[in-house]
């Protein structure tokens, strides 16, 4: 019994975040809310989906409200596969074949009353049906993200990768269930809340996975990797990075590119942005330096001004919240002789 009730809140609790979720994606007035009106309503179909299955184990359901909560499937693979076009192919406009591709989830709930639900053959193969709809979507789905790859970020492409992986699971875990090979059906819904939170978490820590900072920009993977090789030699080789006045202006300058480029080509393989990028190789100088016996007698604020910080508090700040140390006991502990 405690099982159960643990198992409900858990799934309950899932549910009240997937529609907390759907609203913020609706309201969010910026990037690109085609894809977010698609992939809030993917969450709400799995959330209809999940909803029927908690219902189903605490009360009884009509089997017109049991189809219902199946219909909601025939609307997430398509949704799972334009949602793949609106972010990937940044497709704006989807016309007839939106409507095309929702037609069997358009029929399905709209004749919920009249499909059979009775646990009987006919019963379980439309129960199937449904399920290799989405598993088709799936496939399609995967099938655009490897044929984008090449020209999608990063970033983009493990959410995208990940949102498929997500919602195949559960179609995994719910055809599993249908042939006895998973027998803990609830354990979907937990599945669900679980992923639900996951995605909350990333989506709202990083605003979507800042998925839309670089929608407009034309560099594609290919020219990333190259360009933060090209970045990388002008710091690691002429050591630009010295220049205590360096920005992200001048060094997408002498890169050959705009700004926004070199900032996107930066944060998708660093992950990190210009400043700390920048801050990463002065304070990688100053720890060399720190060590250098013949910079034994050298202050402190030398070095820092060596380095490239245009003053001692910058860098103090940034070398101890990358050493955990002080740049004085950084030396001490390094054998050299503060000053």
């Amino acid at each position: 019994m405690v099982s159960q009730s643990v198992i409900l809140v858990l799934s309950s609790l899932g549910l009240a975040q997937a529609i907390f979720l759907m609203v913020y994606l609706l309201s969010l007035k910026k990037g690109n809310r085609t894809a977010n009106l698609f992939l809030a309503l993917i969450i709400l179909g799995l959330t209809a989906r999940i909803g029927k299955a908690v219902l189903n184990t605490q009360i009884h359901l009509e089997a017109w409200q049991r189809n219902l909560g199946i219909s909601a499937i025939l609307l997430v693979g398509p949704m799972l596969w334009f949602y793949g076009k609106a972010i990937l192919q940044r497709q704006k406009t989807f016309g007839k074949r939106l409507v095309f591709h929702l037609m069997p989830f358009v029929l399905f709930a709209g004749g919920c009353a009249l499909i059979p639900n009775r646990f009987d053959f006919i019963s379980k193969v439309i129960y199937l049906s449904v399920f290799l709809h989405l598993a088709f979507y799936v496939a399609l789905s995967t099938y655009s993200l490897q044929r984008e790859r090449k020209r999608t970020s990063r970033p983009l492409f493990v959410w995208y990768r990940n949102l498929v992986l997500g919602v195949g699971l559960i179609c995994v875990f719910y055809i599993g269930h249908f042939f006895h090979v998973i027998p803990f059906y609830i354990g979907g819904a937990i599945f669900f809340s679980f992923l639900i939170y996951c995605f909350s978490f990333l989506l709202l820590k990083r605003h979507n996975f800042t998925l839309e900072k670089y929608q407009n920009s034309k560099l594609d993977s290919t020219a990333s990797k190259e360009l933060i090789m090209k970045i990388k030699v002008l710091f690691e080789k002429e050591e630009v990075y010295l220049n205590s006045k360096l920005t992200l202006e001048k060094v997408s300058t002498l890169a050959g590119t705009s700004s926004r480029n070199v900032s996107r080509a930066i944060n998708e393989h660093d992950g990190t942005n210009f400043s700390d990028f920048v801050n990463a190789y002065r304070i990688e100088k100053a720890k060399n330096l720190l060590v250098d016996k013949a910079y034994a007698k050298e202050k402190i604020a030398a070095i820092a001004y060596d380095c490239g910080f245009g003053n001692v508090t910058s860098f103090n700040l940034a070398f101890k919240a990358a050493t955990k140390q002080t740049p004085s006991s950084y030396r001490s502990t390094s054998g050299q002789v503060s000053t």
